[in-house]
C-alpha cells in the first residue's frame, strides 16, 4: 500500500489543523493506521493509532484530549484532527499502515508498521 500525507502548514499556537493520509490499493481496511511525528533533532514518536474498523483508538499522553484520529475506509483515508496546537507539536507528521492486531503495545512500535507515508510538516508558532 502507498501512503500520501498532506495538510500540514504553518499555524499559530491555539489553532487547529487537520492532516490527512490517502492510501492506494483496496486493502486499506485491513490495516491498523497510525500517526507518528518527528521534531527537528528528535526521534520519531508515536502520536495516535486507529483500528481497522475505527472502533478503537489510542493516543500518546502528549496529545490526548487535543488530537482526534479517524478514518474513512470508503475513501481509503485516515485523518488527524489537531486542536489547541502548541509550539511543541511542531514536527513532520507521518502516517503508517501496519499491524492487523490492535493492542496498545503493538500500535506504539514503529517496527510494527510496514508502510509509511512521506510526512507532512506542521509548524506551530508561539
Amino acid at each position: 500500500v502507498q501512503l500520501q500525507a498532506c495538510g500540514g502548514g504553518l499555524v499559530q499556537a491555539g489553532d487547529s489543523l487537520r492532516v490527512s493520509c490517502a492510501a492506494s490499493g483496496r486493502t486499506f481496511s485491513s490495516y491498523t493506521m497510525g500517526w507518528f511525528r518527528q521534531a527537528p533533532g528528535k526521534e520519531r514518536e508515536f502520536v495516535s493509532a486507529i483500528s481497522r474498523s475505527g472502533g478503537s483508538k489510542y493516543y500518546a499522553d502528549s496529545v490526548k484530549g487535543r488530537f482526534t484520529i479517524s478514518r474513512d475506509n470508503a475513501k481509503n483515508t485516515v485523518y488527524l484532527q489537531m486542536n489547541s496546537l502548541k509550539p511543541e507539536d511542531t514536527a513532520a507528521y507521518y502516517c503508517a499502515a501496519g499491524p492487523t492486531k490492535f493492542s496498545i503495545g503493538t500500535v506504539m512500535r514503529m517496527n510494527e508498521y510496514g508502510y509509511w507515508g512521506q510526512g507532512t510538516l506542521v509548524t506551530v508558532s508561539s
